[in-house]
């Protein structure tokens, strides 16, 4: 069975352009199919303040009024989607964007509005794989921002790391799927303010220890319940850190495993 990557980038790789222009240039280089999956960097919030929309926040994750839908779809499946393609190219990656609602490849639903009410925001309930297949057997590469839909013609913000996992999730029966969280630390550190304090395995047993110690929390445990929740339905490997994880093993990271 081949092998799929399904890799995410976010965070400061998607703010720095001249880190953003090396990281595509080393995914145009890896061989085999795959699929790239972006956040949305702090540009949605740049543009919201610019024009005086309301930025609301609840425990890091943002609440999707009808505003700020239409500015994360234009940020998120426009100006970046759009640029990271436009590079892949000159890379020469071929390479198409996507949101959820192209090829009906992803379906959400509305999250609900208890206890907190994130508005227009997208659990995903549904991937299809039929047209990205035929992408991968042809060696083009799906781009995908954190937008999907509903079916019923409402675009819905979707977390990024999510639809990475769920990806990842949806091919397993097909391909040896692979996940890759990249960003810009090293891997799930001890201590945040060490980088060379990489957590090189995390299990299901060593994930609830360092939670309960307050060794891992806010920010990071969404992702990780990402990848418990890819490795536990038949995603082969899941890791986290710099990109340079996928061309050397032997670069430090963290592998989730059962």
């Amino acid at each position: 069975m081949e092998t799929l990557k399904v890799i995410k980038t976010g965070g400061n790789i998607i703010d720095n352009d001249d880190a953003l222009a090396a990281f595509i240039t080393d995914f145009a280089t890896l061989k085999g199919p795959k699929i790239l999956v972006h956040g949305g960097g702090k540009l949605a919030t740049k543009l919201a303040t610019q024009m005086n929309i309301p930025v609301q926040m609840n425990e890091g994750r943002r609440i999707t009024d009808a505003d700020t839908l239409d500015i994360i779809t234009m940020v998120y499946a426009g100006k970046i989607n759009k640029n990271i393609v436009a590079q892949l190219q000159a890379n020469t990656c071929n390479a198409i964007g996507f949101s959820g609602a192209d090829g009906n490849t992803i379906v959400s639903e509305k999250r609900p509005t208890k206890p907190v009410d994130y508005g227009f925001a997208g659990d995903v309930k549904q991937v299809n794989t039929k047209t990205l297949e035929i992408l991968l057997k042809n060696n083009i590469t799906p781009v995908f921002c954190a937008i999907t839909h509903d079916k019923n013609g409402q675009l819905l913000n979707t977390n990024a790391d999510t639809i990475a996992s769920e990806l990842a999730i949806g091919f397993a029966s097909i391909y040896n799927t692979e996940l890759y969280y990249c960003f810009e630390k090293n891997g799930v550190l001890e201590d945040v303010n060490n980088d060379d304090s990489v957590i090189e395995n995390i299990n299901t047993e060593s994930y609830k220890t360092l939670k309960e110690n307050k060794i891992i929390f806010e920010g990071m445990l969404p992702k990780l319940d990402n990848c418990f929740h890819a490795i536990n339905r038949n995603v082969q490997k899941v890791c986290i850190g710099k990109s340079d994880m996928l061309f050397n093993t032997n670069n430090r990271h963290t592998t989730i495993t059962q």
